[in-house]
């Protein structure tokens, strides 16, 4: 279930929708969770998975939004381990989206644009 959360997380940083509202790290990890074999794997993301990702992504028109998603996925990157980092770096990427920071325990969330 662990696993979960963090994909979960990581496909709402990506796939936010069009709203002023906050986005919370559930709503990511319920985004990035047909992303769990490939963050755990890595190999071919599904297409379930990079639609979450692309949903996650346009739910990010904001700097708020986008600097709260960072932060989600940088929480799970931190608490489950068994997350392939490398894979999660090439989510976005893998899926065709192009987000403004790298995902890594490192982002310096505050400078997300």
């Amino acid at each position: 279930m662990t696993i979960v959360s963090f994909l979960v997380l990581l496909l709402m940083v990506v796939v936010a929708p069009y709203t002023e509202a906050a986005i919370s790290c559930g709503q990511v990890q319920g985004s990035l969770k047909p992303c769990l074999t490939y963050l755990m794997k890595g190999g071919v993301a599904s297409s379930q998975c990079c639609n979450g990702v692309k949903a996650l992504y346009a739910s990010t028109a904001t700097t708020a939004a986008r600097r709260t998603v960072c932060n989600c996925l940088k929480q799970t990157a931190r608490v489950f381990k068994r997350i392939n980092l490398n894979a999660a770096a090439a989510l976005p990427r893998n899926c065709g989206v192009s987000i403004p920071y790298k995902i890594s325990p490192a982002t310096d969330c505050s400078k997300v644009k």
